[in-house]
């Protein structure tokens, strides 16, 4: 595989002498265009524009395209249940308006449905891109959920919202959960994060290969994630780690990153 290649102790020592350095970064940017089955990464950039701007010319750029939609499915994965924990409780105390930010084709809304008893009344709204929302809407009304399970391409929708969701998805967005908060003016009682990809120390944006797409992606360091939201009236509540997914970056070995991480919070002054 070529993540176990390049991130081993010999790629990594080859890549200090010349010219193996050279040979290496020219093998993984190939491997990087082609790539089909694999999660790669590539790359250091100062934006999300720069970032698309470097991907391999030989496919799409994000989720936006017929490739993307179909990728992910609704079983749970053992990294799904502390999401599942919290916004079980959540919804016991009265969350009945979710949100489900970069929420795909409302994968976790089926997944979580096995082990969560949904009030008659929670609504849930998936935001995502235009053909993610357009196949989300298809699958939804063939189980006959089109009233419970909607969805929207437009992020202030969460405005009205009690609980926002984000399960693998921050990472895929220009803006910072407390930037599109600041932005939409969006105050949800409860923000529940999942597998997102928080480094402990660093901030940085690498480009993401999915195999079927290129994809800017957004890692934040824990400190900024936690104070921004504070400085919007949230608590800390609680914080676990994802353990079996990371990220491995070659040539960049302090941007690795081990494990993904979960966070909830919880608006300071909520009744």
């Amino acid at each position: 595989m070529y993540v176990s290649r390049w991130s081993s102790r010999i790629g990594r020592l080859l890549d200090r002498l010349p010219p193996f350095s050279w040979i290496n970064r020219a093998l993984y940017k190939r491997a990087f265009a082609r790539n089909r089955h694999e999660n790669l990464f590539l790359g250091v950039y100062g934006s999300f524009a720069e970032a698309a701007a470097a991907a391999p010319q030989v496919k799409p750029v994000g989720y936006d395209n017929e490739g993307s939609v179909a990728l992910y499915g609704d079983e749970l994965r053992p990294r799904d249940y502390p999401a599942v924990f919290w916004i079980d409780r959540l919804v016991a105390a009265g969350a009945r308006r979710v949100f489900d930010l970069g929420g795909y084709t409302g994968i976790k809304h089926y997944g979580f449905s096995r082990l969560i008893d949904y009030p008659e009344d929670l609504v849930w709204t998936v935001g995502d891109v235009p053909a993610v929302v357009e196949e989300g809407r298809r699958v939804a009304e063939a189980r006959g959920l089109e009233s419970r399970l909607k969805f929207t391409t437009d992020m202030a929708d969460m405005v009205t919202a009690d609980l926002l969701f984000a399960s693998g998805s921050v990472q895929f967005l220009e803006e910072s959960p407390g930037a599109i908060l600041q932005r939409t003016g969006a105050r949800p009682r409860w923000i529940v994060l999942n597998t997102s990809a928080i480094h402990p120390k660093l901030s940085y944006i690498t480009l993401n290969s999915i195999g079927t797409a290129f994809c800017p992606y957004r890692v934040q360091s824990r400190d900024s994630l936690v104070a921004e939201l504070e400085a919007l009236g949230y608590r800390l509540v609680d914080e676990w780690r994802n353990p079996g997914k990371g990220i491995t970056v070659p040539f960049h070995r302090e941007c690795d990153l081990e494990e993904y991480r979960g966070f909830c919070f919880e608006r300071a002054n909520a009744g």
